[in-house]
């Protein structure tokens, strides 16, 4: 089983840093010409979920943002 699922069933956390490591190096071992298909969809598959990590917590980020008026109020961030 490979690192990036044993994080994800253990309920570990990973910065977002950490996370886009990950991808990065799943990304590169899709590239290389020696992956088999069948590592490929695995690769892909953790890359999905890697991504649905990041965003999740990106989205998770951004609500908790908040936002400065003119006069020095916060209130939420809103796009």
């Amino acid at each position: 089983m490979e690192q990036t699922e044993k994080n994800t069933e253990q309920g570990e956390q990973k910065t977002l840093e950490e996370a886009f490591q990950e991808l990065d190096v799943l990304a590169g071992r899709l590239e290389d010409r020696e992956t088999s298909l069948e590592d490929s969809f695995l690769l892909y598959k953790q890359g999905m979920e890697l991504l649905k990590y990041c965003s999740g917590k990106l989205d998770t980020v951004e609500k908790k943002m908040l936002q400065m008026d003119e006069d020095g109020t916060l209130r939420e961030f809103s796009r």
